[in-house]
C-alpha cells in the first residue's frame, strides 16, 4: 500500500470507531492522564484490523466500561461484523440489550459445551428442557445461572429433582452433566470431538483463505517506521531537562573539583588517575541503568506485537539501539568538552579525541552489557538488581581500586570492560616517556615508574580499542538471541 492508502485507511478506522474527537490525544496509563476507558477498547479494536483480518478474537471487551460505553462498543462490534468479518468475544454478564446484540452463542460449562446456536432460541431450546425462570431475569443472567448450577428461582425438571434430604452440590453437578448430555445428543455426537465439532466446524469455515503470496514490507522499510516510532516514544526521555542538567552539572562540579590538575608530583598524579576513573564510573552507571530497564519496560506491547508478527525482532531491536545510541553519544560528548580543559588534562587534539573516543566505547559497551541484562531477565525488579551487581564487580575490577588481584579470581578483571576503558583512557593521557616529580632529589622520573600505573604499559598499544568494539558487539548480540528466546517463549 502507499502512504496516502494507509492514512485514508486509517482516517477510515478512526471514523468506524468512532474516535475522530480523541484522534490527537495520547492513550495515557498509571501516571499519564489520557483517553477514556471505552476509548482504549475502541482504539485496541481499531489496532487490530488495521491489516483487515478476517477473524477477530476479543477476550471480556467490555470488562471496565459502564453500560452506555459497553452498548456502544458492542454497536460497533456489530457494525464490523456486517463488513465480512468474524468476531468472537468472551462476555460475562451483558446487559439484556447487550445480549440481544448477539448473532450466535456458545454456552460453556466446566469447559463442555451445553449451548450454541442463534442467541435468539437459546431461551426456547432450554424451556423445552424444562428449565424456566420462575421470575423475570435478564437472558445472560439465566444462562450463566444454568452453567454454573445456580438453580435458584429457576424450575429444573422433575426427573433432576432430588428426593430426600438434598445435596446442593451433587445436585448442580448433575445438573450440569444433564445439560452436557443433552447437547452431546443434539450434536448427534457420541464423544468430546463430536460433542465439539459443530463450534470448530464453523470456526474453521469463518476464516477466508489468504492469498500465500501476500508479501509484508521490507526490513529496511520496518526498521525505519519503527526508527521513527522509537525516537517518538523516547524523545522526551532523550531530552530530558534533569538529564541534560546531569551531565552538564556532574561535569562542571568535577571541572572545579579538579580544577587546572596537575601531574608534578605523585599525589597530584593520583588525583587526575581518579578522575579519570571516576569518568569510567559515572558513564558506565548512566548508561547501564539507562538501557536495562528497556525491554522490560516494553515487554507487554512487543510480546503483543511480536505474536502477531507485525515485524521482524531483528528490526525492532536494530532500530531501539541506534536511537538509544543518540543521547549515549550528544551526552558524553558535552560533558567531556566542559570537563576537558577544567581539569587541566592534556591539550592536544590526539589526546582529547582518543580520550573521547575511549568514552564512547565505554558507554557503547555499558549499554550493550544493559541490554544482555534487561533482555535476559526482563523484569523491571530483578534487571535493576542484576545490573547493580555487575556495576559493583566491573567497579572492583577496574584496576583503580585493587591492582594486584588475587590469581584465582584474576580472570574477572578480564572480562570487565571497565577495566579496558580505564586503561584506554589512561593511554590516552599518559605516555611512558613523560616526566613527573621532577622537583624530588632524584630528578625526573618517568610516569611509566609511578605506582598508579603499575599493571598498565602506557606504551603498549591500543589494543583495548578492539577488545571494547568485540565486547559491545558480542553483547548486543546476546542480547538480541536472548531477546528472541525469551520473546518466543512468553505466553500473550
Amino acid at each position: 500500500m502507499s502512504k496516502q492508502q494507509k492514512r485514508d485507511r486509517v482516517d477510515a478506522i478512526i471514523t468506524e470507531l468512532n474516535l475522530e474527537r480523541c484522534r490527537h490525544t495520547k492513550i495515557g496509563g498509571a501516571f499519564v492522564r489520557g483517553v477514556s476507558g471505552g476509548e482504549r477498547k475502541r482504539t485496541s479494536i481499531g489496532n487490530e484490523i488495521l491489516v483487515d483480518p478476517s477473524l477477530l478474537l476479543l477476550d471480556e471487551p467490555t470488562s471496565g466500561l459502564d453500560s452506555t460505553s459497553a452498548s456502544k462498543l458492542i454497536l460497533i462490534l456489530q457494525r464490523l461484523a456486517k463488513t465480512r468479518r468474524t468476531i468472537i468475544t468472551t462476555i460475562h454478564q451483558p446487559s439484556s440489550r447487550m445480549f440481544h446484540m448477539f448473532d450466535k452463542l456458545l454456552l460453556i460449562s466446566d469447559g463442555h459445551a451445553i449451548y450454541h446456536g442463534k442467541a435468539r432460541d437459546c431461551m426456547h431450546h432450554f424451556s423445552s428442557l424444562g428449565f424456566v425462570p420462575e421470575i423475570p431475569m435478564n437472558p445472560a443472567e439465566f444462562l450463566l445461572d444454568l452453567a454454573t448450577g445456580n438453580l435458584d428461582d429457576i424450575s429444573v425438571p422433575e426427573s433432576l429433582l432430588p428426593h430426600g434430604s438434598p445435596d446442593p452440590q451433587g445436585f448442580r453437578s448433575q445438573v450440569i452433566r444433564h445439560l452436557q448430555l443433552r447437547y452431546k445428543q443434539a450434536a448427534g455426537g457420541a464423544g468430546a470431538g463430536t460433542r465439539r465439532a459443530a463450534p470448530t466446524e464453523q470456526l474453521r469455515l469463518a476464516v477466508r483463505s489468504r492469498n500465500k503470496d501476500r508479501r509484508s514490507i521490507g526490513w529496511l522499510q520496518q526498521f525505519a517506521v519503527l526508527s521513527r516510532r522509537t525516537f517518538r516514544e523516547r524523545a522526551p526521555d532523550y531530552l530530558d531537562k534533569m538529564r541534560l542538567a546531569q551531565a552538564v552539572g556532574v561535569a562542571l562540579l568535577l571541572g572545579l573539583l579538579w580544577w587546572k590538575s596537575q601531574t608534578g608530583t605523585e599525589a597530584q598524579l593520583r588525583d587526575q588517575v581518579g578522575l579519570i576513573f571516576y569518568i569510567c564510573i559515572f558513564w558506565t552507571s548512566s548508561s547501564l541503568f539507562g538501557s536495562v530497564y528497556v525491554f522490560p519496560f516494553e515487554k507487554l506491547y512487543l510480546v503483543k506485537e511480536r505474536k502477531a508478527d507485525m515485524y521482524r525482532l531483528s528490526a525492532y531491536y536494530a532500530s531501539s539501539t541506534l536511537c538509544d545510541a543518540v543521547p549515549h553519544v550528544v551526552y558524553p560528548v558535552l560533558f567531556m568538552a566542559i570537563l576537558y580543559f577544567m581539569a587541566g588534562l592534556r591539550r592536544t587534539v590526539p589526546c582529547f579525541c582518543l580520550t573521547l573516543l575511549a568514552t564512547l566505547l565505554i558507554v557503547f559497551t555499558s549499554q550493550g552489557t544493559g541490554e544482555l541484562l534487561g533482555a535476559a531477565i526482563l523484569s523491571v525488579k530483578r534487571a535493576g538488581v542484576m545490573a547493580s551487581l555487575v556495576l559493583m564487580l566491573f567497579l572492583l575490577t577496574g584496576g583503580y581500586y585493587v591492582q594486584h588481584i588475587p590469581r584465582f579470581i584474576r580472570w574477572l578483571k578480564y572480562v570487565s570492560f571497565m577495566h579496558y576503558g580505564f586503561n584506554l583512557l589512561l593511554k590516552a593521557q599518559y605516555h611512558g616517556h613523560l616526566t613527573y616529580n621532577c622537583g624530588s632529589r632524584g630528578g625526573c622520573q618517568r610516569l611509566q615508574s609511578s605506582p598508579s600505573f603499575g599493571t598498565v604499559d602506557l606504551d603498549g598499544g591500543m589494543r583495548e580499542v578492539w577488545i571494547l568494539l568485540a565486547m559491545a558487539l558480542a553483547y548486543r548480540l546476546l542480547a538480541y538471541f536472548c531477546l528472541l528466546k525469551r520473546i518466543s517463549l512468553t505466553p500473550l
